[in-house]
């Protein structure tokens, strides 16, 4: 075994016994949330958006937040960051390459020294599934998920959510298992390596959603629909595209392909979206990408900035999102235990009909390294 295996394994390990006593406020899998927090982010989003700035700055005024990023990212770590400063909150941005992880420090020393300096709350982006975890056990802090190897983003599924709810004018339904009822996403492009695919099919399927998973065989194993229920393969992308009012596009990987050759010409082809293809099999469906977008590979620019695309709008409603987020694990660490949005009067939504969900979100769990979304 490896030595990086030897370190994924261990932190798997980890994951799991740390997954049993999560943190108040922590967000560390888009499984963890009941319906009536889903709902309760979503209205903390909405009214923190909405609210006066010099108001807003106010709610977590000179609290510590902690934004610990071992891989690249532009859209989540800014607007996490914006999001704490735009509450009032002090953020310390520590990077993997500007940092003593440099030199070789573990993920656990470098989150007992944040805490010890008084961070209250830690965002991580790490490339290794499972880390999240492994955080939260050993600082004791909520710890927000900001994307970890090939497991999850939740934040991302969250700000997703709120994209597709209104554009399918769904906004102001009951969160529950009926909430997306009638609708068909389709998620298509690298479903293996993305924590993004993962977490939106969790999370839409949740809501009732119909989730399409459409790529390659390379890129999308037949185990993906395990997932859960709601879940579909489809190998043809026009015929997928035909059934969908939402589809998500999301970038080949090429960094995570370990050796692997896929034939771009055959895939670009076969997969990606352009403008004659939308008019053809989907008028009217709404055109979603997490980014970073590739232009002239999973989706042209005719596509990206097209009058059906809502990617923009992506972008905007991660800040909301991410507020709320940082509210909830803050009041959460203060004693508050608002679970996602008592403090907005909101009671969201449980479904009665179903037992408590698991937390662990062990089948989704299974990703390594990589993920980069």
């Amino acid at each position: 075994m490896t030595q990086e295996s030897n370190v994924e394994s261990k932190q798997t390990s980890e994951a799991s016994r740390a997954a049993r006593t999560a943190q108040p406020g922590s967000l560390l899998s888009i499984s963890d949330l009941e319906y009536d927090e889903i709902a309760g982010i979503l209205t903390m989003a909405s009214e923190l958006e909405a609210e006066e700035p010099l108001v807003r700055a106010k709610r977590l005024a000179k609290r510590k937040v902690a934004l610990l990023f071992y891989e690249s990212s532009t859209r989540t770590r800014t607007s996490f960051e914006l999001a704490a400063k735009s509450l009032g909150a002090d953020t310390a941005l520590i990077s993997s390459l500007s940092s003593s992880i440099e030199k070789g420090e573990s993920l656990k020393d470098t989150g007992v020294a944040l805490a010890a300096l008084g961070a209250e709350c830690i965002i991580l982006r790490h490339l290794y599934s499972g880390a999240p975890y492994l955080l939260q056990r050993a600082t004791g802090l909520p710890v927000l998920n900001a994307g970890d190897g090939m497991h999850e983003h939740p934040s991302q599924a969250l700000l997703d959510l709120r994209t597709i709810l209104k554009a399918v004018d769904r906004s102001r339904r009951r969160i529950d298992g009926k909430t997306l009822e009638g609708v068909t996403v389709t998620i298509a492009g690298d479903i293996f390596h993305s924590r993004v695919a993962r977490s939106n099919a969790l999370l839409l399927s949740r809501l009732g959603t119909r989730v399409i998973l459409c790529g390659p065989p390379l890129l999308l194993p037949e185990t993906a629909a395990s997932l859960g229920p709601g879940i579909f393969i489809e190998r043809d992308f026009d015929r997928a595209l035909e059934q969908s009012q939402v589809v998500m596009m999301l970038r080949i990987q090429k960094e995570r392909l370990a050796g692997a050759q896929i034939d771009l010409e055959q895939y670009i082809d076969r997969y990606q979206l352009h403008q004659e293809r939308l008019r053809a099999h989907a008028p009217q469906a709404v055109v979603l990408h997490p980014g970073p977008v590739i232009r002239g590979l999973e989706i042209t620019s005719e596509a990206a900035d097209g009058p059906q695309s809502a990617i923009t709008e992506q972008v905007r409603n991660a800040v909301p999102i991410r507020m709320a987020l940082v509210c909830r694990a803050l009041n959460a660490r203060a004693g508050h235990h608002d679970h996602g949005g008592a403090e907005a009067g909101t009671t969201g939504a449980r479904d009665e009909r179903t037992a408590p969900r698991k937390r662990t979100g062990a089948a989704a769990r299974k990703g390594g390294k990589g993920g980069r979304h």
